[in-house]
């Protein structure tokens, strides 16, 4: 229900308005198809969207501040935290740019898992994404389809860090723990026989059903140039003809080793970002299924002089070196000491570039820690996207951008 009036609608001065004025609707922050904590001040002639104003600040952590009072380990606990439909990916990318910052090569084994678990997390985000989108929409049996196999994928991470949510299971130059043969068998009964089945029983709900195709299609249209203009990444640029992958565009961990596609579409609307994603899930099940045939023998953490990453369990119970080792690692706070430098290190997230900017000036911590995270960006393109679109259109529109709040109020 309108809120209040607003400026007077603008006409020609042989143009008789159906509405003397225009109104101010807010849209959120607890609206149930905001997902989380946004704020949209809509502007209203009857039910079209005449201007949208997005309104963040209502999830501020502190992120950023926190990055400069942590050490680069310890940090790994509030990028989780980032985005956290996916927070696997946030730990990848921040470490992939502490060991950027310091130079440091990754053992093959850590660098073939660290692969494995990112696509996992990608095909996690995405089954929320496509689940959510028809769910706003009515499609409540797509969105149990898709959010049940993200409780296989939680298993797989429960197995792996001991933890389902949030593993903080990276470390730099390595990982917290090595994987054994019953991670191997859960993920290769997941990609086998468990995600086919949802993702084919989603495509045949979604694909060809007219009320969601009537909802996404032509609505919320971003066109290659505006696309790339605005910086979109990720599914949002590619479902616009954007071919851009940072796996493909600058390869890190296995990702050079795989063989897999970059998924593109050319609608650019809705139906376009859904259809992307989709076809994503199938890439990194593929990907997936390389990578965890060929994983390579051999330690997931790197061999340094100083011994600053955290020895094995085994070695911290049954050696006095590992036991010493461990102890000064997290008693005596013994850090990584970088060069004074500064550099930019991105991944490929589930929802787009992710990347970190560091500034160091030789201490155990950064100086400087300043993220990019697509979500920022994208919440950006939405007034441009909505506009003209009735206030029906505003979780088709929301929800074929992912918005992550955490990552808007840093």
């Amino acid at each position: 229900m309108p809120l209040a009036p607003a400026a007077q609608y603008p006409i020609d001065a042989d143009e008789t308005p159906d509405h003397e004025y225009l109104y101010t609707l807010n849209f959120g922050p607890q609206h149930p198809a905001t997902h989380t904590t946004l704020r949209l001040i809509l502007t209203l002639d009857g039910e079209t969207i005449v201007k949208a104003v997005p309104d963040i600040g209502y999830l501020h952590s502190g992120f950023e501040k926190l990055g400069e009072d942590l050490d680069y380990n310890q940090y790994v606990t509030i990028v989780d935290r980032m985005n956290y439909i996916s927070p696997i990916c946030n730990e990848i990318a921040w470490h992939h740019s502490v060991e950027k910052l310091m130079g440091l090569e990754l053992t093959p084994r850590c660098k073939y898992i660290r692969t494995i678990i990112a696509e996992l997390a990608r095909i996690s985000d995405h089954l929320l994404c496509v689940g959510a989108a028809a769910l706003d929409l009515g499609g409540i049996t797509a969105f149990l389809y898709a959010f049940n196999m993200r409780e296989k994928i939680y298993n797989i991470f429960e197995r792996m860090a001991g933890q389902r949510f949030h593993p903080s299971y990276t470390r730099v130059g390595g990982l917290m723990f090595d994987v054994d043969d019953g991670w191997v068998s859960l993920i290769r009964t997941f990609i086998k026989d468990e995600f086919p089945k949802a993702h084919t029983d989603v495509a045949r709900l979604l694909n060809r059903n007219k009320i969601f195709i009537d909802r996404t299609k032509g609505v919320g249209v971003l066109t290659k140039e505006e696309a790339i203009n605005r910086s979109a990444s990720g599914p949002v640029a590619r479902a616009s003809g954007v071919v851009r992958d940072v796996r493909k565009e600058e390869p890190y961990l296995a990702y050079k080793d795989l063989d897999f596609q970059v998924i593109c579409g050319t609608g650019g609307d809705c139906a376009s970002r859904y259809l992307v994603r989709m076809g994503e899930m199938n890439e990194s099940a593929k990907i997936i299924s390389q990578a965890v045939e060929n994983i390579p023998s051999g330690p997931i953490n790197i061999d340094v002089e100083d011994k600053l990453t955290v020895p094995d369990k085994s070695s911290t119970y049954r050696s006095i070196e590992g036991l010493i080792q461990h102890f000064e690692l997290f008693m005596w706070n013994r850090r990584w000491k970088p060069p004074v430098n500064e550099c930019y290190g991105a991944t490929e997230a589930p929802n787009g570039e992710l990347g970190f900017y560091l500034v160091s000036d030789g201490d155990g911590k950064a100086y400087r820690a300043k993220t990019r995270p697509p979500s920022f960006i994208h919440f950006s393109l939405f007034p441009h996207l909505i506009e003209g679109h009735a206030i029906g259109d505003v979780p088709a529109v929301l929800g074929s951008l992912n918005i992550i709040a955490a990552e808007l109020d840093r």
